[in-house]
């Protein structure tokens, strides 16, 4: 048990009948090296509901994708050796990913669950056209014959806005653009209506028309389909335009959970301070300089003790007692908001101190 009086312990699981589409608790993945255990995610929990979309957001390695391959059961495939301790719960419409059976996960891929990787070159194959690659998701899950696939197949890549559909099926990807190349993973993600879609940085090096393109495709096909996503990235713009929710993860751990409008406009973690500190701002004038982070994202074998952020926080002395050097934060409500509208955050600075440094000293900088 904690001595913080604010905390308020999220429930093991909602009550029978009310369980969302997807339930993550106390999700941990740790990986094995010669050098230590890397706690690549470590004791993750949250909620999303069919036709919402949650941005996961933080620095590179905070643990974004690491929970991705988790939900899709990829973490199984390759050597036993490499292989992740895997833990907690992952319940999609009421059935529990980890504990379940590897072939039965393996088909849930696809048409339960699918996700568009990071970058689409290296999670095609080269050798195959991507016709022939939508084609084969699609029969993997579908009783249809080749001529039925070959047809889907033209008709999602039409639906993603690829031109010449009929004579693009037959390309490989080496010859699509990027922007192409990431509607055609989109396509191939959809091509079996999966309820989940989890999408890893779809904008990562992609230039800002065809982020916007991208960003659109999705939320036009989310509406079609009714699926919950989500959205992993380091681009806040991003998940300001598209998230109904956002998770901050820190050094394998949440550290701030609410709705898009509560995080983005009463943030209450010094770390989300940072990254919105460190975002670009159309309305700000150009004279104006970025507020980086300062120092590195920490080692996830050596976490520093504490509260994760403290080695970079410039109020980690404000708490009297040094107790952001010695005792990790549990996180807490910051309000006293139901449903969706609750707010979360991991600091322990009591929520009066908070609320002052935003108003008086962050957000007029913002």
């Amino acid at each position: 048990m904690t001595d913080n009086p604010s905390f308020v312990p999220e429930p093991a699981g909602p009550a029978p009948g009310s369980e969302p589409f997807l339930s993550v608790r106390d999700l941990q993945v740790h990986f094995p090296t010669d050098d230590g255990l890397v706690k690549s995610v470590d004791g993750l929990s949250f909620d999303l509901e069919r036709g919402r979309t949650l941005g996961i957001v933080g620095e590179s390695g905070s643990g974004k994708s690491v929970t991705s391959l988790a939900i899709m059961g990829l973490h199984r495939t390759g050597n036993a050796r490499s292989r992740p301790h895997i833990s907690g719960e992952v319940r999609l419409d009421g059935e529990d990913l980890i504990r379940a059976d590897a072939e039965h996960v393996r088909k849930l891929r696809g048409r339960k669950m699918a996700m568009v990787f990071q970058d689409p070159l290296s999670a095609m194959h080269p050798y195959y056209t991507v016709g022939h690659q939508i084609i084969e998701a699609y029969r993997t899950h579908q009783d249809v014959d080749k001529k039925k696939a070959r047809t889907r197949a033209i008709e999602m890549l039409d639906r993603v806005g690829i031109p010449e559909p009929a004579k693009r099926v037959d390309a490989y990807p080496h010859e699509f653009s990027g922007g192409m190349r990431q509607r055609a993973m989109i396509a191939m993600a959809l091509v079996n209506n999966p309820e989940l879609l989890i999408a890893d940085e779809p904008t990562t090096a992609l230039d800002v028309t065809v982020q916007a393109q991208i960003l659109d495709l999705i939320r036009d096909l989310q509406k079609e389909f009714g699926s919950a996503v989500i959205m992993i990235t380091h681009d806040l713009g991003v998940v300001a335009e598209m998230a109904d929710d956002i998770l901050v993860m820190y050094g394998g751990r949440c550290v701030e959970r609410g709705s898009a409008e509560k995080v983005f406009y009463e943030p209450r973690h010094p770390y989300t301070w940072g990254l919105l500190g460190s975002m670009p701002r159309i309305d700000r004038d150009q004279t104006d300089r970025l507020i980086p982070v300062k120092g590195a994202p920490p080692s996830l074998i050596n976490i520093p003790s504490g509260c994760a952020f403290n080695p970079r926080c410039p109020y980690a002395d404000v708490p009297k007692g040094g107790i952001t050097r010695t005792q990790r934060p549990e996180l807490t409500l910051v309000d006293a908001a139901e449903g969706a509208d609750r707010h979360w955050s991991a600091c322990h600075m009591s929520q009066e101190e908070r609320t002052r440094i935003w108003t008086e000293e962050i957000a007029p900088k913002l």
